[in-house]
């Protein structure tokens, strides 16, 4: 089978490997779609935030098929569609354990999800990302078109936010210097999208000078995470889901007490891909904007340096056509 391997540090390789066997209690899976994340860009350089070893095939956004299943298999049958979460235990599937960036490869049950029949391919390998903004927004609570939200970052899980947000009936401006992805989070619901310069004009017209009911920062950067506090509402929810780790921003803290504010933090999506999976079917979210760039198996290094270059990319994905099931 073709896989994308990272041999080592700064080597990315599409590689010639065994289909793995499956054991009693696993599931082989035959990759459809694969995307790339900032994360696969962060392993590939030698920074991922958790212990791994080279070599590792990268993929922890993809939905597949069931091309066999081990004799102890009862959830799941050939043929089945599914996706699967990332985080098991103390491993990060494509991360510490190899992921779905090959024709085939293997999971666990408890891992998968079936994927409903509203979504293709390529949307399903947007469950994971998609379920990450989803989450956010569940810890920050009630969001709905009583809400005016504002989104700080148009970046892939940025523009997610913006879909799920949208969907609920939050009045959502979206904040990003980038033209090309303002125009990207309108055609995804926003009710207006804006360069920094001019959010707080559009904030205060669209919320009647109340300030934003909610404010999810999505861009991760220190600078930018600080003036949601000023963007807020009094009694205005703040989800912090853009990550940092290690730099600083003057923040006007008195901000929290004097609006009383309630803040809260996410990162992954524990616990809601079921409920992810049942919004977006029952709720029809066209996702397919995020995807900018298509990528056959042979190409695969090809998408990993699109990602990295970050220019015109919103999302890249790797597809996969190997035959399915190969057993009964």
């Amino acid at each position: 089978m073709k896989a994308l391997q990272f041999v080592e540090e700064d080597s990315a390789q599409v590689r010639s490997l065994d289909v793995p066997e499956i054991a009693p209690d696993e599931v082989l899976i035959a990759s459809r779609r694969v995307g790339v994340c900032h994360s696969d860009i962060e392993l590939l350089e030698g920074r991922y935030i958790i212990p791994f070893e080279y070599p590792v095939i990268p993929g922890h956004e993809w939905s597949g098929e069931v091309a066999a299943i081990g004799s102890a298999v009862t959830e799941f049958a050939v043929g089945d569609r599914v996706v699967g979460e990332c985080v098991i235990g103390d491993d990060h599937f494509g991360f510490s354990i190899s992921g779905a960036a090959a024709e085939y490869f293997v999971a666990k049950p408890a891992w998968l999800h079936r994927l409903p029949d509203e979504l293709d391919w390529a949307a399903g390998a947007l469950v994971e990302p998609f379920s990450v903004a989803y989450y956010a927004l569940l810890r920050v609570g009630n969001v709905d078109g009583s809400d005016v939200l504002v989104v700080l970052g148009a970046g892939p899980i940025g523009l997610a936010v913006t879909a799920a947000a949208a969907a609920m009936g939050a009045t959502t401006i979206v904040v990003e210097p980038s033209e090309e992805r303002r125009a990207i989070a309108v055609q995804l619901g926003a009710a207006e999208a804006v360069h920094p310069d001019a959010v707080q004009e559009t904030l205060d017209r669209l919320s009647g000078g109340r300030g934003a009911d909610v404010v999810v920062e999505a861009s991760g950067r220190p600078e930018v995470m600080a003036t949601a506090l000023e963007l807020a509402a009094f009694r205005g929810r703040i989800a912090y889901i853009g990550i940092d780790v290690g730099r600083s921003a003057t923040a006007q803290l008195g901000l929290i007490q004097s609006k009383e504010l309630s803040i809260s933090g996410s990162i992954g999506s524990p616990g809601v891909w079921p409920q992810t999976l049942r919004f977006l079917a029952s709720t029809g979210i066209d996702l397919s904007p995020l995807i900018t760039h298509v990528f056959g198996v042979d190409e695969a290094t090809d998408a990993v340096a699109t990602a990295a270059a970050q220019r015109g990319v919103i999302k890249a994905q790797i597809e996969l056509t190997a035959p399915a099931p190969l057993a009964s």
